[in-house]
């Protein structure tokens, strides 16, 4: 992976800043935040977040940190609310939160309370005691994030530059148990989220983003070290099957549908994806679950799977199938949730043709292209973890929990 840090952009980003009356840290997180965001294989459509932490003129310790409903590649300053350090650090050492008293808090923290909600990853990007922190979802990283039993590979990859932190769900409980992974390992420089992403922190803004790119291509050279060729983004170079495209519209749009009053279709057919739709066990495969947990939110934790030649008879039988597969996935699961759940719609917000391609759908052209763009690398990722070992995601609890988790569907409907 390459380094997108240029000197003389941070300076213009640094003299825009203190021109605003705001500081040199804030002119150069945005700037670090939007070269981040700029690189798909390091986040898509609201994932991940960075933080920087400054001293107040009358003394205190504040964080700017990424605010819900903002994405880093075009995040401006007040896309990076400031909190206050004070209550942040207090809530290390007290009793647990559920998720709504932690945004309660953060809300609390708050310097200008017309700001959007922190990241739910606030806590832990202030319990790390360094001015910068970065978390990606890099795609290199998630082909290993995503196998069994890696944390001793991990160990051999990174040493002691990057410490474990065992699957937890965002919020909360991932702030106290990366907390207390970092003290554990007081020399590291970044922590490898099982699942789920890469945390990188130094002083400096450049100093904690050129380690982010490092970590990446520390994992992009593990994978070329066993053989696997982890590809770059892909434009989609073939067109869907206009008579196929009539008939799902026809399917996915009767009375009842979510799609019934507009539906928007993304079709991406890439090297990549060909690939993926045309293993014999892809089914298999795509039905274990999302690459990294929040993508969820945005397509489901599985696709709707059709043959290239499906007819509209073909086609309603498969979206039946979809509904009682996913029902029965949400009843399964709803029943031992400690609240009770109410069902999203059952319908699928990813289409896989064998062979062919993929369709990401939404009820507008943007909703369409997210899930299209986190096909694409979602394929990419799995296509380069079966090749390393075996793409094995977060269990099907733990994806239903990410994916009914009430802030997740709070931030969605705010954005």
């Amino acid at each position: 992976m390459q380094s997108r840090w240029n000197g003389d952009e941070a300076n213009r980003f640094i003299q825009a800043a203190l021109a605003a009356g705001q500081s040199e840290a804030l002119g150069l997180r945005i700037y670090t935040s939007r070269i981040i965001g700029q690189d798909p294989d390091l986040v898509l459509h609201g994932g991940g977040n960075t933080s920087a932490k400054v001293t107040a003129e009358d003394g205190s310790e504040i964080m700017h940190i990424k605010g819900s409903g903002w994405d880093l590649d075009t995040i401006e300053a007040p896309g990076l609310p400031a909190v206050r350090m004070e209550p942040l650090l207090a809530a290390r050492d007290g009793g647990k939160l559920s998720d709504p008293e932690m945004v309660a808090l953060l809300r609390s923290a708050l310097l200008d309370a017309a700001s959007p909600n922190p990241s739910v990853e606030a806590l832990l990007h202030g319990f790390l005691p360094f001015r910068f922190v970065d978390h990606t979802h890099a795609t290199a990283a998630l082909a290993l994030a995503n196998q069994p039993d890696m944390q001793e590979t991990v160990k051999r990859v990174y040493g002691d530059r990057l410490a474990w932190v065992p699957y937890v769900m965002p919020g909360f409980d991932l702030s106290i148990e990366g907390d207390k992974v970092y003290r554990a390992h007081p020399g590291c420089e970044g922590l490898w989220l099982e699942n789920h992403g890469l945390f990188s922190f130094a002083d400096t803004a450049e100093a904690s983003y050129e380690l982010m790119i490092e970590f990446a291509t520390l994992a992009e050279q593990e994978l070329a070290r066993a053989g696997v060729t982890l590809e770059g983004p892909q434009q989609s170079d073939q067109q869907a099957d206009p008579a196929l495209v009539e008939r799902l519209t026809t399917a996915l749009t009767r009375a009842g549908s979510p799609f019934a009053k507009g539906l928007s279709l993304d079709y991406r057919s890439t090297p990549a994806i060909r690939r993926h739709v045309s293993k014999p066990d892809v089914a298999d495969i795509a039905l274990r679950g999302t690459v990294t947990p929040d993508h969820v939110i945005r397509i489901k934790p599985f696709p709707l799977i059709i043959d290239a030649g499906a007819s509209e008879a073909d086609i309603d039988r498969a979206l039946a199938g979809y509904i009682e597969r996913y029902t029965a996935y949400f009843e399964r699961n709803a029943a031992k949730a400690s609240e009770p759940k109410t069902m999203l719609d059952a319908y699928p917000r990813v289409v896989l043709v064998r062979g062919e391609g993929m369709f990401g759908l939404g009820s507008n052209a943007k909703a369409a292209k997210i899930a299209g763009d986190l096909i694409e690398q979602s394929t990419r990722v799995m296509n380069a973890a079966e090749a390393y070992g075996r793409f094995t995601p977060i269990s099907e609890a733990d994806l239903f929990d990410m994916e009914y988790w009430s802030l997740e569907q709070a931030k969605l409907k705010s954005a």
